[in-house]
């Protein structure tokens, strides 16, 4: 009959590592590689996983730790610059990231737990104290000041105001109404239907010379036409619109 082990919960294998150091009470830098080793296999043969995506983590890492255990015995490799490297070095800054991050999340957690001991209780002021205004001294305000450095005062504004320059409007040009009257226009059109007798409307709208002149030109043509002094006609849709003179 086997004897049952209650074996601690551990967030990865990096958490079980940092646990196994500091529970031996080594030097993170100077990690004995063979001791750790051998600790951390007889952890996870303990262990009784049903989730295999975590137990594959473990796995993982205890092949790091053999791989680091059988390079630890080799001849030690030389880099570049002539210095050796430590088949721990890797290892050591996953640990030293690890364990930063950790204690990065305890401190987080126990600030989320003294914030939840604070309160905030919303103001509640009073509305003559929100309506109080202090009462003005007129000496106090007026101190020193004069008739005199009053008229000053006015006529810096006046002068700030008539110096001052619209930054728009000052680049309008001079808006002029433009008179176009009705009558004046039925006489143009009259003189045109006499000089012309047959024309297109598109002819005579050609002839004007602003949006205006166009909107009371078409006035004119309906009221001639109203009393029958020219005919309009159009042989076919979208053509020509054509003006026979009755005069």
């Amino acid at each position: 009959m086997g004897i049952p082990v209650k074996l601690e919960v551990f967030e990865g294998p990096l958490d079980l590592l940092l646990h196994l150091i500091d529970k031996n009470k080594i030097d993170i830098y100077d990690i004995p590689i063979v001791e750790i080793t051998n600790q951390y296999m007889e952890y996870i043969r303990n262990m009784q996983k049903e989730d295999l995506n975590v137990m594959s983590e473990f796995l993982v890492m205890a092949a790091t730790l053999l791989d680091i255990k059988c390079r630890m015995l080799l001849p030690k490799e030389v880099n570049e610059e002539g210095e050796e490297e430590d088949p721990r070095a890797e290892l050591v800054e996953q640990l030293l990231q690890y364990k930063m991050y950790k204690y990065m999340a305890y401190e987080l957690k126990d600030r989320q737990l003294d914030a939840d001991q604070i309160l905030y209780k919303v103001p509640t002021i009073p509305e003559e104290v929100m309506g109080y205004v202090e009462p003005v001294d007129l000496d106090l305000l007026l101190g020193d000041l004069t008739l005199k450095k009053l008229n000053q005062i006015f006529k810096d504004v006046i002068k700030r105001q008539e110096d001052k320059i619209d930054p728009v409007r000052s680049k309008f040009g001079t808006i002029e109404k433009e008179e176009v009257p009705l009558p004046v226009k039925l006489s143009y059109v009259e003189d045109y239907a006499r000089s012309h007798r047959r024309f297109s409307f598109r002819q005579l709208l050609e002839a004007q010379k602003s949006k205006m002149h166009i909107v009371v030109t078409f006035l004119a043509v309906l009221e001639l036409m109203k009393l029958g002094t020219i005919r309009v006609e159009q042989e076919e849709t979208c053509g020509d619109i054509m003006i026979d003179s009755l005069i």
